[in-house]
This record gives C-alpha cells, structure tokens and sequence, in this order.
C-alpha cells in the first residue's frame, strides 16, 4: 500500500505559510513531507524561494510527528556538503527520527548562482557520490579531514548530531542516477512512476523506501483548476533535460511559453474527482513505489488538505 504524503513547494509560499502548512498537513493526517530547496523559483510567477533549513527550524516547532525530508537538496555547489551535513544535523536533532536527508545532482536554475561552471551530469553524480560519503563521515561527530577529487575538508568537526544519522534519500531522474541511489542512498525519490528507475535503484542492491512526486491542481472547478495550474506550473509540461540546464526563470518562462493549457493538463492532475487522483496515485504503485508525495500547485493549499484529507487519505491508512 502506498504512503501518501504532502510536498511543501517553496517556489510557490512565503516561509511562515510553509510552516502553517505543514502543520494543517500533520492535522489532517499526512504522515510525512518533502519541501523542496531553491534559490529561484522556476518561473516569476510562483515568486518565492526561502531558505529551507530556516524554514525547516519552523516546522520542527509547529510539528510533533510528520516527517520530514528535504526535496532534494544539491550538496554540490552553491552549498558545500559540509555546510549541507551541518544543516541536515541540526534538523535531525530537532526532528528525532523525523527527519530524512533528500540530495540530488541539482538545477542550474539553483546552483549558478556563485558563478560555478555548470558541470555534464555524469561529472554531478560523480560529486554527488563524494558528498554523500563526506557527509556520513562528519556525522560520525568526529575531527574530519577530507581530500577529495572534488571536495576539500580541513579539521572539521561536527559537534550537535543527531542520536542516529538521518537517512539519505537520493533523487533521480534516470537510470544511472537511480542506480546510484541504490548504491549510496537509503530511499529513492523521483518525479514520475517510472518502473525502470525502481528496478535500476533495487538493481544497486537498495531495498529502501521509493518517494515518487505528483504534482495536482485541486479545485472545485476542474477548468478553473487547469488555469491555475498553467498559470502557476507550466514547467511541468516541459521535456528533456531542461529542467536542469535553464538557468533563470525568465529562461523557463520563454520555454513555457510553447506549451498550452492542455499540455499542462496532461502532466497535473486538474479537478475536484477523487478517482483521478486516486488513479495518479496507483500509477506509482504499480510502477514500485510505496511512498507518493503530493504537490498541490497554486495558493489554495488549505482547500486541497481537505479534499485529500476527506477523500484519499482514508483509502490509504
């Protein structure tokens, strides 16, 4: 049976409301959470980026039981993996065993921002692989020294850590990245029911947790829903790499400029019908996952809390 979950998108929500919404979603009964980490938003429009591990702080004091990953954070550029393994350290000490670690090779949208040449993504999972080995080493609590092909540490030493680690949960959007995830990570999350990406990540040996993101756009009008998810989410009918390669908003709202409301339509799933949202999900089970996250697109999260809450999460518990 598969876990519903809620995403916290801070692309879209100042941070006092991410931390409000964490708190409705732990009311209504979702039982974990991913918030995503950007320095930009995808497009203008959504309009917000705050700094996730300020937010997350927030949550830990307004939250008691939901969990709560990062979805994902890049340790690869703009922050260093042990500014990362830092900040993941003290979420973990404020969230016992709620809180979980998401990492992934990242955006260019994020990671330019320090003038950093942009690297192949092959040379990214490569840096991803060193990151996630100095961030478990670090967390150990003890005097680091690290001399990477990548990454340099300097008699580091964490002292506030956790009682026990956090697990690593490890984003991909191919099979290579999924069998990389199997390899370092403890969980795989995604942003479609691809079956292939399961069997690559349990392929490496893993046989963790699967979190795969769905993006919706509840509202009681389905057309009104399906202008709202264009007007707010048209990155989601893009193809190929460019989610990773665009590098400012602007770029991605010239990019969205060529697809249409329906090809959005295609990609959210628009509309007050309970049985659609519920067929998205089962798209992800059949395809091995047993952890669904869901994204409502849009302002009116308080509404769609309620809808799941009503009408999905009973089938689910």
């Amino acid at each position: 049976m598969t876990t519903i979950g809620y995403a916290l998108s801070s692309e879209e929500h100042r941070p006092s409301d991410l931390v409000r919404h964490a708190r409705l979603a732990e009311e209504a009964g979702f039982t974990y959470a991913l918030i995503s980490d950007h320095f930009h938003p995808w497009i203008d429009r959504q309009g917000q980026s705050p700094f996730v591990w300020a937010v997350i702080g927030g949550i830990a004091q307004q939250t008691s039981e939901l969990r709560l990953g990062t979805g994902v954070t890049c340790p690869l550029l703009r922050i260093h993996p042990a500014i990362v393994a830092q900040a993941a350290a003290t979420a973990a000490a404020m969230l016992p065993g709620r809180f979980f670690l998401g990492v992934g090779t990242g955006e260019a949208l994020n990671e330019h921002v320090l003038a950093q040449r942009w690297p192949p993504t092959g040379v990214r999972r490569e840096m991803l692989e060193e990151a996630v080995e100095l961030i478990r080493l670090l967390w150990e609590g003890e005097l680091t020294s690290h001399s990477g092909r990548h990454f340099t540490v300097e008699n580091a030493r964490l002292y506030t850590v956790p009682e026990q680690p956090p697990p690593i949960a490890v984003a991909a959007g191919g099979p290579e990245a999924a069998a990389l995830a199997g390899r370092i990570g403890d969980a795989l999350v995604t942003t479609s029911p691809d079956r292939q990406l399961v069997e690559a990540f349990r392929g490496a040996g893993a046989d963790g947790p699967r979190y795969g993101q769905l993006t919706v756009c509840y509202d009681e009008d389905e057309a009104r829903a399906r202008r709202t998810a264009f007007a707010w989410w048209p990155n989601a009918a893009l193809k190929g790499p460019l989610g990773q390669e665009l590098p400012l908003p602007s770029d991605f709202e010239q990019a969205a400029a060529m697809v249409t409301e329906d090809d959005v339509a295609e990609a959210v799933v628009c509309g007050p019908n309970p049985e659609r949202h519920a067929e998205a999900i089962a798209e992800f089970e059949q395809a091995g996952y047993d952890h669904a996250y869901v994204h409502q697109v849009g302002p009116d999260q308080e509404g769609f809390i309620r809808f799941f809450s009503r009408e999905l999460l009973p089938r689910y518990r």
